[in-house]
């Protein structure tokens, strides 16, 4: 029993002398690796609120846009501690968001320490995306789902899978090579027209349209998340962090039309487009 009083006691006595500053820079630097992961503004809000309310840091400012964090505080000895932190749009790994979102209800429940949580977040931030492979698959049973569903036929939906798991090859070409979104999204778009193209050229003993493939084949290239998460920021009436996302996901759907539009106006051009 007293062991237990005197290990509370030392539990109490390591959190009110916890610097105030080292507290604000761990849900600085949890709120940076959620943003850049794709997480909703009020769901940063939330993790920097939680973790400065576990060590009682009671007059915390935080403002959160889409692509910087700015968190003003000041303790009882009037010091104040201000810090901006710009975080580039980026893509998403929701696995991380996951694991950085549990943390944070971990450090509310008192379930773990400043140094150990610290230590957490720089594990959670390593974690690799998924095996390759697997989101090649994915891409490919993507592609064929959103196929058939805009009224394809079998063939055609498999065929949907084949480009669509050949385009995944070249997005993790493009991640593992640094390339831009612009580029990325251009050539990707123009490649998928290509497949098309040769899918289309081939003598199939089954009927083949061009614009079931292209349509169905884009969809690992659509920024799912991106548009919804934007949707969600406007309706929690975060407008600026809303309008930036959303302009952001528009963009990748003009970069997408641009590469689908250069290949067949090349195409027009040259055969007079006697398949389309």
């Amino acid at each position: 029993m007293d062991d237990r009083i005197d290990c509370t006691t030392d539990k109490k006595a390591q959190d009110e002398s916890v610097d105030m500053r080292d507290v604000l820079d761990l849900a600085m630097n949890m709120g940076r690796v959620l943003l850049k992961n794709g997480a909703e503004i009020f769901r940063v809000e939330e993790t920097i609120d939680h973790v400065c309310g576990r060590y009682k840091i009671g007059d915390v400012e935080s403002f959160v846009m889409s692509n910087g964090i700015f968190i003003t505080a000041r303790d009882e000895t009037e010091d104040i501690y201000a810090k901006v932190k710009h975080i580039p749009i980026s893509g998403f790994h929701l696995g991380i968001v996951t694991e950085v979102n549990d943390l944070s209800r971990e450090i509310s429940a008192g379930k773990i320490g400043l140094k150990e949580a610290r230590m957490r977040l720089e594990e959670i931030e390593k974690m690799p995306p998924k095996r390759g492979r697997f989101r090649i698959l994915a891409a490919g049973i993507g592609s064929g789902c959103f196929c058939y569903l805009l009224q394809a036929n079998f063939w055609e939906s498999m065929i949907a899978v084949l480009i669509g798991c050949l385009l995944y090859v070249f997005v993790i070409f493009a991640e593992n090579h640094r390339l831009t979104k612009i580029i990325t999204n251009i050539v990707g778009g123009g490649f998928i027209t290509v497949m098309a193209l040769l899918a289309l050229s081939i003598p199939w003993p089954f009927p083949v349209r061009m614009d079931k493939l292209i349509i169905g084949s884009i969809l690992p290239l659509v920024p799912g998340v991106a548009f919804v998460n934007s949707i969600r920021d406007i309706a929690n009436s975060d407008f600026i962090s809303g309008i930036v996302r959303i302009v952001d996901a528009l963009l990748v759907f003009v970069y997408i039309a641009i590469g689908v539009g250069f290949v067949l106006g090349c195409y027009n051009k040259i055969t007079g487009g006697g398949w389309i």
